[in-house]
């Protein structure tokens, strides 16, 4: 993790605190679970806009940068994809606006934002486009600074319509906000965009064969996993309350908030050494290393988090009575997320698509299960816990798919040497 990503993502914590501080205070909990509908919703739209193709575009943007040819035929491929993405958005959600807004706020009152995201949808679907293309490219600080900017035009836009028109106004700036860090990016990237953006659009059959695996995976990671959380928070207002959803949902930003650096750091040490390995002991060494080193490190500041709690609440989200309770659970979830990670970065690390698409599910589906059955049972702290079990099972799952992986290499290659 380089000083200016660090920098910019502690700066972004920071201003993430504050709003949502601000945002608690003013919309309290009903207004916290409907952003979060909506928020699981934009990126639901934001995958399906780009049909999940952008680490397919990361990766060969990055093999092809310096083959004009070739990279001309991605760009080509990544745009018209985009645009068959963006088309059926559109018209999912600015004909089916009514039934979208019912299933996600329980109401049609919010047709009209469902319909702005739908029309909108084009433009964020090219804004993880063009996200792809500066990744692949490598343009690193520049994407920090588009990042941070984007950010900065999106919160203070946020800030502006929660003054003026309340929960309507920040659902708004929330489908609104991808539009402007789009403007944000062009602006920076005018001139590298500009000199090689001159293609005709036609789709490379090899290429969009390639970028079907990289859609499927986004399918689960992104889709299923959004859908899912939706699902979850309608369970809670079923069979509890919208508060209850909103407590939850408040919990779920306080772990995403610690959970960033974390994931930051492993995706950027683990990822590389993985691609690297070859034997099972030599895997053994690595995971065992990162488990005396990173994971005890990220323990006890969740053992600090969990013991300032009430601190924490009382800064970030005052008067979500209830919410200190879950911190328990959701905190030895994360922890056990966090071991399970590290293992599961060999699917992506050596492509093992059925391993990563088989565990993902498994971990949903017993999600999913586990949390409608422990909230019928003992309320809101039912959803946490399940979440912390899902993870123990999912650690069991991911550990004996790396095992059979390692024994099957074994395996071919013993075919091999006879």
């Amino acid at each position: 993790m380089t000083s200016l990503n660090g920098g910019v993502m502690a700066t972004k914590l920071v201003i993430s605190i504050f709003v949502q501080r601000l945002i608690a205070v003013h919309l309290g909990e009903v207004g916290v679970s409907r952003m979060g509908q909506l928020r699981d919703m934009l990126n639901m739209v934001t995958t399906f806009s780009s049909l999940g193709t952008f680490n397919g575009v990361v990766r060969h943007i990055a093999e092809t940068k310096y083959k004009h040819k070739a990279f001309e035929r991605v760009l080509s491929t990544s745009f018209l994809l985009t645009l068959a993405g963006s088309f059926i958005i559109f018209l999912a959600l600015f004909f089916g606006a009514d039934y979208f807004s019912e299933v996600l706020f329980n109401t049609t009152e919010y047709a009209w934002i469902i319909k702005v995201l739908g029309v909108l949808s084009p433009a964020i679907g090219v804004q993880r486009l063009f996200y792809g293309i500066a990744n692949g490219l490598s343009v690193y600080k520049k994407i920090a600074i588009f990042d941070f900017l984007g950010y900065l035009s999106a919160t203070v836009f946020t800030l502006v319509m929660l003054f003026t028109r309340d929960l309507e106004g920040v659902l708004l700036a929330i489908v609104i906000s991808p539009v402007l860090q789009l403007l944000i990016l062009i602006g920076l990237f005018f001139k590298l965009l500009h000199k090689r953006l001159k293609v005709k659009l036609r789709a490379d059959k090899e290429i969009v064969k390639s970028f079907m695996g990289y859609a499927l995976m986004a399918f689960v990671s992104s889709i299923l996993i959004n859908y899912v959380s939706i699902d979850i928070r309608n369970m809670l207002v079923n069979k509890l309350s919208e508060t209850d959803a909103g407590i939850w949902t408040a919990m779920t930003n306080i772990s995403k908030n610690y959970m960033l650096f974390s994931s930051a750091l492993f995706s950027m040490y683990v990822l590389p050494k993985f691609s690297q390995i070859q034997a099972a002991k030599d895997f053994k060494k690595e995971v065992w290393y990162i488990y005396k080193t990173l994971l005890p490190i990220f323990g006890l500041g969740m053992l600090l988090i969990y013991l300032l709690r009430d601190w924490v609440v009382a800064i970030i989200y005052p008067g979500f009575e209830g919410l200190t309770t879950l911190f328990k659970w959701q905190l030895i979830g994360d922890f056990i997320k966090l071991a399970s990670i590290i293992l599961s970065y060999q699917f992506l690390a050596k492509r093992l698509l059925k391993y990563f698409i088989f565990t993902e599910i498994f971990s949903l589906i017993s999600f999913y299960v586990l949390a409608n059955y422990l909230v019928s049972k003992i309320g809101i702290e039912g959803v946490v816990l399940a979440d912390a079990l899902r993870y123990l099972l999912y650690f069991v799952v991911v550990g004996l798919c790396v095992i059979n992986y390692f024994k099957q290499q074994k395996k071919n290659r013993n075919e091999v040497e006879n």
